[in-house]
């Protein structure tokens, strides 16, 4: 595993980490909607650093859009994200807060990794150049540098014999964990996973699961995942928040909502989503 990467999984520090107590992402007030459509309506929330967080509720309830505003995809109609003490949404010119422009806004998010539902490989770049591609672009490594962190990353991710590989040579399952490899690669103090498993066949979502549940136990990064998969969320999470119209109805640990929900929304739910397995 390379050397410098601040979350590599041999490090016994950041083994089964309890979260620290210091937010890492804040929303504040968050305000977001589509012309008349409110997708998130006023949003408070809170993740610490080294907590793992699980959004889950219906589509269209606002999960995907905070990983969105995270990734600056989206911009919010009102209120503020800050990432590590940085805010995402404003930047200081002249004294004041103003909305923050694109440059300040990529070096904020370079703290945020995230894994996208569709895989996003560049096609033409085989697999070892399509994860150091970015951290020689973006974080100036030399190309040795980004290389080693690449290559224990993707042993890490059960890739390590296909650096010479295409992705068009490659399961749909392998390429996500190329994807994931990629994401860490960057070094970023969050992950995002927004329903990384639902572009794939069935047969082929247990290896990406159990590749993200392996970096959840062997380090000490951020997690905010999406996902309909509860086992997974049950596993890897510190915290489940259930989602519904713009609202969190109800949220807490994994075996105090998945066992003892209180609120109808959430029961029925995941009635519905564990009938569906």
């Amino acid at each position: 595993m390379a050397t410098e990467t601040a979350h590599k999984p041999d490090q016994a520090a950041g083994r089964h980490a309890e979260p620290s107590s210091d937010p890492l992402v804040r929303f504040d007030k968050i305000m977001k909607s589509y012309g008349d459509n409110v997708v998130l309506n006023e949003l408070d929330f809170d993740v610490a650093a080294g907590e793992r967080v699980t959004l889950i509720g219906p589509s269209g309830s606002g999960k995907t859009t905070i990983l969105r505003l995270l990734m600056t995809l989206e911009k919010p109609n009102s209120g503020t994200i800050t990432v590590d003490g940085e805010c995402l949404t404003h930047m200081e010119k002249g004294g004041r807060l103003v909305p923050s422009d694109d440059r300040y806004c990529r070096s904020v998010r370079r703290k945020i990794g995230m894994v996208f539902q569709q895989f996003n490989l560049f096609p033409n770049m085989k697999v070892l150049r399509n994860v150091t591609e970015a951290p020689c672009q973006v974080l100036g490594l030399s190309a040795d540098e980004a290389t080693e962190r690449a290559k224990g990353l993707l042993e890490l991710v059960g890739m390590g014999d296909k650096c010479d590989s295409y992705p068009s040579q490659l399961s749909g399952g392998q390429q996500q964990r190329v994807a994931i490899a990629r994401a860490l690669a960057m070094q970023p103090k969050v992950l995002l996973l927004d329903e990384v498993t639902s572009a794939l066949d069935p047969e082929l979502v247990a290896d990406v699961l159990n590749v993200l549940r392996d970096i959840a136990a062997t380090t000490d990064i951020t997690m905010l995942c999406v996902t309909h998969e509860m086992g997974f969320a049950r596993d890897v999470s510190n915290r489940v928040m259930m989602f519904d119209r713009g609202h969190v109805i109800e949220q807490g640990p994994p075996a105090k909502i998945f066992s003892e929900p209180e609120h109808d929304r959430t029961k029925t739910f995941l009635r519905a989503v564990l009938d569906e397995r």
